[in-house]
Parts: structure tokens; C-alpha cells; sequence
């Protein structure tokens, strides 16, 4: 049977998906997937993975695709970043069995992706783009999909999509922000963007960005004709947001973690997750947001779980009639309700900076040092630098070592051979000779050897004592070869 293709691949096989859970890396796992679909989502993704690693690493496979069988989760996208058509090819097909497609990160503006040259650190590169997707249309046996993030120019996005579209992708979701755009300075989605994908292509779109609840997911629909709506934070916060409800925060805890003690998985993501899920209420209960930290079980986490349950039911029954919500909330903090991130003013006045963009810390602070920009130090930096105000981060300033006459490496300062220490070990071995500076001394252990020789065997015949000498000399060679 041929597989299908654009509309009737979306009607058919995704069921005219129109309430989508995005791709996470650590948060969109099956765990949290079956939570969603219980609660209004009729098409999850995968977390992001890995091509490579996904092709070489069998462990990885099965602790993020192969794990036990879950009929209920699906239908079901698996998405990979990749650079490479034949890796990319190779870890679709071995995931294809298991899913319903196949999507290419074309979206991840992280630095991770920077530094691994995926994700939308691919927007320039149109040929490499089509030699993928091209082959992945040929070899694959369900459909392929991409997730893009746009240009700042809508025309330019508007040909990137067509592009796409034309070698062979099936079904395109177009975050509405650019690669820039994130954490602080994310800013809104422009939804005009999408509208003219969605316009100028005939294959599904969905949208990504600016959705916290229901109804957003209703005004996207309308304004830009899209498909289906995917949501990523918005659903981390309320997992009930495609129904449209704004429960309770530990029934929604409750029932996660409740799955996870059915299908497990790293204690990392559980974590992550109550963090978002209880996240208002851990600005008021401090103590508990440590506690959650540091807890190194599941049962914890129930445990921490179990005690912001009663800290907000207790403040529930204390509660004064006519009491609104604290610190501008639309609900009460133990309600699920959307997160706004804070901008870099913002940011900067909860982190007692002046309301400058220097005032912008973490990730962002180091990407602009990567990029030249060594105004910002990164948190880790900054540490240092209370600890030692004199410290200098200035490359310029950092001392010039002078390097190995073999490898290039940094040479003992000592060293007798001007090498490093792996070079001059392998020099001193080969030659029985000693570098005080770093230690070897294969010629001196070699002449202590044969002295204890003579020592304990007295006089003996030249033949035997020659060949005994060099026995013994090479025995002392080699256990200072391992001793070192």
C-alpha cells in the first residue's frame, strides 16, 4: 500500500489532528504523552532525538522509542535533528515501525544546536535541506515531516516552506518566531508568518507559538487557517489546556506521576515537570522548591508532591472571602494556568540588575560570549568571579604555553625531550632513558635492576648473567611503563 500523502496523510493517518503536543527535548516523553492525550491531545511528538546516537546506541533506542508497547499512543511523530541525509535515513528507518512519521528538526535555536550544527542552524542551507528530505521521501515508508522556525522576512519564508514542501515534505509546522528569538528575548510568535505558509503551500500546517490556552488555540485556527495547533510550555503548565479546563494542579501531578510508576522514566523529567506544573506555587513555598531539587527518588517527588497538596489546601481553608490571586495571577497559584516569560527588563528587575539588556544571565550570556561578546560571563564564570574578583576571563590575557615538539599539546615545562607527557613516555620507553621532569625513570630503574641482580646472584657464568641482565632490565622497563 503506497503511503499516504499531504491532506489524505493528515485526515487519514493523524485523524485530522488539530490539538498537537511538540517535541521536548526530556519533556514530551510517554509518560507525559499519555497524560496530554487523556486531556484533549490528539497527536503527540517525541522528544527530540538524536540521529547518530539514535544509529549507533541500542540503549538509546529502547529508552526512547522501543520501550514497552503503548497502543494508546498514537498517533505518534518521531522527530530527529540530523545534518547528514544517510544518518538521518538510517535512524528514520529504524524508527519507522514505531511511529506514523518521521519529522526533521528544522527549529531548535538552542546552543546545543549551534554547536552540533542542527536544527535551525540548517535555514541557510536549502541544498543540504533538499538532499535530506529527498532521500528520506525515497527510502522511508511513512511520510516526512519538518518543523521550521521562520526568517524575519515573510517572503523568504514563505520560499523556504515552498522548498521544503517541494522535495518531498508531507506535512510542515512553522514556529512563529526566529532562531533569535528565545528565553527572554522569545517576544511573540507572529502568527502573519504563518498564515502566509500556510497560504502559499498545499500540504497541512500546523502552528507554533503564542498558545496558553484554549482559546488561543481557537483564534489561531481562525487567523491563520492552519491545520492544527501545537502547543510546548503552554501544555507543560496545563496539561488540561486542549480541554480547554484549568484544574487543579496536584490532580494533574497526581495522575502523572501515577503513569510514570507504569512506564518509567529518568528521574530528571518527573522533576522538570512538577517544576512546571507547580511553578507559581513554588515561589511561595520556597523550602519545597529546595526540597524538590535535591530528592533523589520517586517516592520523594510523591512525597514533595503530597506536601505543596496540603500546604494548599490548608491555605485554601484559611482563605478570606472575596481574596483575589497574588502577584497578578489570572488564577490562584495551586491552579495550572499559563506561564508568561518574563522579557530582559523584566528579568533583569527580578535579578536586581539595572533594566538593561546586560542584566540577561545564563545561556544567553554565554552564547554572546561564543559569539564575541565578552561583556556577559556566563553563571558558572560569574561564580568564579566572586570567589576571586581578579580573575580574568580576557583570552588575551591568559598565559602562552609552549607546546610538544611532537603533538602540539602543552610540553612539561621540565621536560627534558620539550614534549608533553604522553610523548615523552613513549620517548623515554623506547630510548631507556629519564625525564625528571615528568617522572620517568626508565634508565635508573633499568641500572638499580641489574645492580640488585649481581647482588643477589653472586658471581656468575657470562652467558647466563648477560641474558639474565637484559631479562630482568626489560621486566623493569615495562612495570615502569605501567606505573606510569
Amino acid at each position: 500500500m503506497p503511503k499516504l500523502r499531504g491532506e489524505a496523510f493528515w485526515r487519514e493517518t493523524l485523524r485530522s489532528a488539530h490539538y498537537v503536543v511538540a517535541p521536548m527535548v526530556d519533556q514530551s516523553e510517554l509518560a507525559w504523552r499519555l497524560l496530554s492525550r487523556r486531556h484533549g491531545a490528539q497527536l503527540c511528538y517525541t522528544p527530540m532525538l538524536h540521529a547518530q546516537v539514535f544509529l549507533r546506541d541500542a540503549n538509546y533506542r529502547r529508552e526512547n522509542l522501543y520501550g514497552e508497547a503503548c497502543p494508546e499512543d498514537r498517533p505518534l511523530i518521531v522527530q530527529f535533528c540530523a545534518n547528514d541525509p544517510e544518518v538521518f535515513v538510517q535512524a528514520a528507518l529504524l524508527a519507522q515501525d514505531y511511529c506514523d512519521a518521521i519529522d526533521l528538526n528544522l527549529g531548535c535555536p538552542q546552543m546545543i544546536a549551534k554547536r552540533g550544527h542542527y536544527g535551525a542552524f540548517l535555514q541557510e542551507e536549502w541544498d543540504l535541506l533538499q538532499r535530506m528530505i529527498l532521500l528520506a521521501n525515497e527510502k522511508l515508508s511513512v511520510p516526512i515531516t519538518c518543523k521550521i522556525r521562520v526568517f524575519p522576512d515573510i517572503d523568504k519564508t514563505v520560499k523556504y516552506a515552498q522548498m521544503l514542501e517541494k522535495a518531498g515534505c508531507q506535512l510542515l509546522t512553522v514556529h512563529g518566531r526566529t532562531k533569535e528569538q528565545k528565553g527572554p528575548l522569545a517576544g511573540v510568535a507572529s502568527w502573519e508568518h504563518i498564515q502566509a505558509v500556510r497560504k502559499a503551500v498545499n500540504i497541512p500546517v500546523f502552528a507554533n507559538g503564542n498558545i496558553q490556552c484554549l482559546s488561543d488555540v481557537e483564534e489561531c485556527i481562525r487567523k491563520t487557517g492552519v491545520h492544527g495547533v501545537m502547543s510546548a510550555e503552554g501544555n507543560l503548565h496545563n496539561p488540561a489546556l486542549f480541554e480547554g479546563r484549568n484544574p487543579l494542579v496536584w490532580e494533574m501531578a497526581e495522575e502523572y506521576l501515577e503513569i510514570v510508576q507504569k512506564y518509567p522514566c529518568p528521574l530528571s523529567y518527573v522533576r522538570a515537570h512538577l517544576f512546571k506544573l507547580w511553578h507559581h506555587t513554588l515561589q511561595v513555598y520556597q523550602q519545597l522548591r529546595e526540597e524538590l531539587a535535591k530528592v533523589k527518588t520517586l517516592e520523594g517527588i510523591v512525597d514533595v508532591n503530597r506536601e505543596l497538596k496540603l500546604r494548599c489546601q490548608e491555605e485554601i481553608a484559611n482563605q478570606k472571602e472575596g481574596e483575589k490571586p497574588k502577584e497578578g495571577l489570572p488564577f490562584f497559584h495551586w491552579i495550572c494556568q499559563p506561564y508568561i516569560r518574563p522579557g530582559p527588563k523584566e528579568r533583569c528587575r527580578e535579578n536586581g540588575d539595572s533594566g538593561t539588556e546586560k542584566g540577561v544571565r545564563g545561556k544567553r550570556a554565554l552564547e554572546e560570549e561564543e559569539d564575541g561578546n565578552s561583556e556577559l560571563l556566563s553563571k558558572n564564570k560569574q561564580k568564579k568571579k566572586l570567589r576571586n574578583p581578579n580573575k580574568s576571563f580576557d583570552p588575551s590575557l591568559k598565559p602562552k604555553y609552549a607546546k610538544c615538539d611532537q603533538c602540539g599539546n602543552p610540553k612539561g615545562n621540565k621536560c627534558v625531550f620539550n614534549m608533553c607527557r604522553g610523548c615523552c613516555k613513549k620517548r623515554a620507553f623506547k630510548e631507556v632513558a629519564d625525564c625528571p621532569g615528568h617522572g620517568l625513570l626508565f634508565k635508573t630503574k633499568y641500572e638499580k635492576s641489574l645492580s640488585w641482580q649481581h647482588s643477589q646472584r653472586g658471581i656468575q657464568t657470562p652467558e647466563i648473567s648477560q641474558r639474565e641482565d637484559a631479562e630482568l632490565g626489560e621486566t623493569a622497563v615495562l612495570k615502569e611503563a605501567g606505573d606510569s
